[in-house]
């Protein structure tokens, strides 16, 4: 099932199937032939998982209905030969099992490895042949059978074996929040060492959510002197509080922006840091607003609007550095996994979100 004569583009520009030229995540539609080129990997994929902005809108969007909910996941990665949402712009991340390698694969996998993909969705080219029918359209996470196409730039992980399958998928799929939570802290940390000051103050907003929780673990051990989780409701705020992770728990709408600097403040902010794990539009200013002038902002979830933080910003002449969390970081997949192996209370809280036997 190969086409080894040649190469393809490294960043997938052969796959493009509408509009010609260009990238793969920017197309409307992708070309996923089970044939690959000689640089080329394809997956027998075993589950999809959707990013949760992506999940949420399509829950919404059809009341909860699972069948309803099921088709249109088809529907999407039927005309499009990915799974990117048109809505929200975004897609996930899948599992899958290494079926065939080109023999110009720079990615170093071999055939038979069980592996996550760690580049989204939206520009895997992939197809569904089971009708996903053992889905019951309930969560995140997708029992699926099809195939699904690396490039020469994609990126992939084996699955460690000392963790259950849905758990590192869960995990991997964020694995770029801790670390660049990570990186940013550990600068601030550096600078205020540097004054004699006390390490910065971080806030995460959706800190009981996978990359909130995550980027709680990764602020701390980056040298964070105290660290705020903002959560929606009581539910959320006793889940954090059983689980440690973050110095202080306060419950706020991330979308009022006077009211979330306010609950901020009271608990020890403005933040040095603050992280945005939230998957519902309309954080951006409250945000900013949390944020001490000089500190940093970095937006992890795909319901941000990334022109109403930069006006906003403007607009509240705010002096603060605004990042984008692309999911890569080098490294990454090592540093989420280390984190939930080496904190307990993330194991914990990711099992009973996932609802697996710890």
């Amino acid at each position: 099932m190969s086409d080894l004569r040649m190469s393809g583009s490294p960043v997938g520009l052969h796959r493009v199937l509408d509009p010609p030229g260009v990238l793969p995540q920017a197309a409307r539609r992708l070309d996923a032939d089970p044939r690959i080129r000689s640089d080329e990997v394809r997956v027998r994929v075993e589950r999809l998982n959707l990013d949760a902005a992506s999940y949420r809108q399509l829950h919404d969007a059809h009341g909860g209905d699972p069948d309803e909910i099921r088709a249109a996941v088809l529907a999407i990665v039927r005309e499009r030969g990915k799974m990117h949402n048109p809505v929200t712009g975004s897609g996930g991340m899948l599992v899958g099992v290494v079926e065939e390698v080109g023999p110009d694969s720079p990615l170093g996998l071999a055939v038979g490895d069980r592996i996550a993909t760690l580049v989204s969705l939206t520009l895997t080219p992939l197809a569904v042949t089971d009708g996903l029918t053992r889905w019951d359209g309930r969560g995140e996470q997708i029992p699926a059978e099809g195939h699904a196409i690396l490039f020469a730039r994609s990126i992939a992980a084996v699955l460690p074996p000392d963790l259950p399958t849905p758990l590192s998928l869960a995990v991997l799929d964020v694995c770029g929040a801790p670390a660049l939570t990570h990186r940013v802290v550990s600068r601030h940390a550096a600078e205020a060492a540097a004054r004699a000051a006390a390490g910065p103050v971080v806030a995460v907003l959706g800190a009981a959510g996978k990359s909130g929780s995550l980027s709680l673990a990764a602020a701390c051990r980056a040298g964070a002197s105290l660290t705020v989780g903002v959560v929606p409701s009581e539910g959320e705020a006793a889940l954090l509080e059983a689980s440690g992770l973050a110095d202080r728990v306060v419950i706020a709408d991330a979308r009022d922006p006077v009211a979330l600097a306010a609950a901020v403040e009271v608990a020890g902010g403005p933040a040095d840091v603050t992280v945005v794990c939230v998957d519902v539009p309309g954080c951006e200013h409250g945000a900013i607003l949390a944020t001490a002038s000089g500190g940093t902002v970095v937006f992890f979830s795909m319901a941000t609007s990334f022109p109403a933080a930069a006006l906003g910003a403007e607009g509240l002449a705010a002096d603060v550095t605004l990042l984008i969390g692309n999911g890569y970081v080098p490294g990454h997949a090592e540093t989420a996994l280390g984190l939930v192996r080496d904190v307990p209370a993330i194991r914990d809280l990711f099992t009973a979100r996932l609802r697996l036997s710890p």
